[in-house]
Order: structure tokens, then sequence, then C-alpha cells
């Protein structure tokens, strides 16, 4: 079974005991930025200055990733200016809940429901089979604590949480100091060919640049 960037990144973010999210927020956009990544090496996809354009409408067999690539070829046909950026603020809002579907489908993760006073439902996503998290966990170990050499999913996946500051997440417990500077030297992809480190390095870019741009925006108008 392959799990897709964005599957991982919300395994890593969903709480094992209860299925909450954590950093949901930030695990959002780093979901909506792994569903074009894997698109992108998947060759449905291409990015020519900034801008977003289906290459391949051929499906990929996975739920997730040809959703997502319908929708986008849906987008693009309207919005003449396509924006990678645009569309990853599009998507953050709804692409970690799509992928939890997905999980769930699978049979990774099963969905629990309560509802508080009646009128609430809350959801949470607790894993059924922990195994898929267990190799994800120790694959990130090996590559950025113990120096093994990445291949290029998990190249990506480093760039994404790198890009997304996900380090607390990806590594509980461990002081970001530990981790951040090997995930920054992985995120430049050298150990990858040449095509797939520069669509890494576009995704984390355009990536790192929305976020900042987000942020700043809430800030401004909570103010």
């Amino acid at each position: 079974m392959v799990v897709t960037l964005g599957e991982e990144v919300t395994l890593l973010a969903l709480e094992d005991d209860t299925g909450a999210a954590k950093s949901r927020s930030a695990a959002g956009w780093a979901v909506a930025g792994g569903i074009l990544l894997d698109l992108r090496l998947a060759g449905r996809l291409a990015v020519t200055d900034g801008r977003l354009t289906v290459s391949d409408h051929t499906p990929t067999g996975d739920d997730l990733l040809d959703g997502r690539l319908e929708k986008i070829a849906e987008w693009t046909a309207r919005d003449t200016k396509s924006a990678v950026g645009d569309w990853l603020a599009k998507d953050q809002p709804k692409a970690l809940d799509a992928a939890v579907e997905r999980l769930c489908a699978r049979g990774i993760v099963t969905e629990h429901k309560r509802r508080t006073l009646g009128i609430f439902t809350t959801r949470r996503y607790p894993e059924v089979d922990g195994s898929a998290e267990r190799e994800l966990r120790h694959r990130l170990e090996d590559v950025v604590r113990y120096g093994a050499e990445p291949d290029e999913r998990t190249t990506g996946l480093i760039a994404l949480l790198h890009a997304a500051r996900l380090y607390e997440v990806a590594f509980p417990g461990v002081p970001r100091k530990q981790v951040a500077p090997r995930m920054e030297a992985i995120a430049e992809g050298q150990w990858v060919t040449e095509d797939v480190r520069e669509a890494i390095k576009e995704m984390e870019e355009v990536l790192v640049a929305v976020m900042v741009a987000t942020t700043v925006a809430t800030t401004v108008a909570t103010m």
C-alpha cells in the first residue's frame, strides 16, 4: 500500500490515542503542498513562472490525488492566473480533512464522533493500524537523526515538514535545533535527480511564501 505525501503528513499530525490534529493550520499547508508535489512528481502537473497547469489528465489510481487533480483542472480552466500559491491557499483549509477521509477508507484510522451538549459534534480519528505511522517515523528518524540517505519521497516529505515548520509533529519531544539543520540540508535535494530536486524546491519555496503571506494578513486583520 502506497501512502501519499499528504497522507504521511496527516499521519504525523494526528494524535495516536485521540486522533485530534496537532498544528492543524500548518499541517493543512503541508498536506496541500504534498498533494501538489505528488501530482508534480507523477507528471500530472507543471509549474511555469509560478503558474500551475495540468499537463496530463490521466488518473493516477489514487483517490486523493485524482480528486484533487480533477479540482485543479476545473480551477485552472476558470482562473487564467492559476498561481500555485493561490491554489495552496484555496486548498489548505480542506486538504487535511480530505487526507483523513482517505486514511479512513484505507482502514488506517477510524472516525469517532461525540456530541457535546447535544448540539456540537466532535470528530476524532484514532489509528486502527499503527504500522504505517511506525514505519514512517522510523524512516524519518533514520534519515534525519542517524544520517541515512533519503530516497526522493522521503526528501520531499522532509522538505514539506521543514517548510511548514512541523518539527515537533515529526519529532515529538526533540529540540528543534537537533533536527532543523539536517532537515534544511535534506530539503536542498542533493540526493535526488535534478528534475525531482527542482520540483521539491519549487514547492517548498511557494509553501513558505504563501504561509508567511497568510500569517501576516491574519495578524494585521486581528490587530
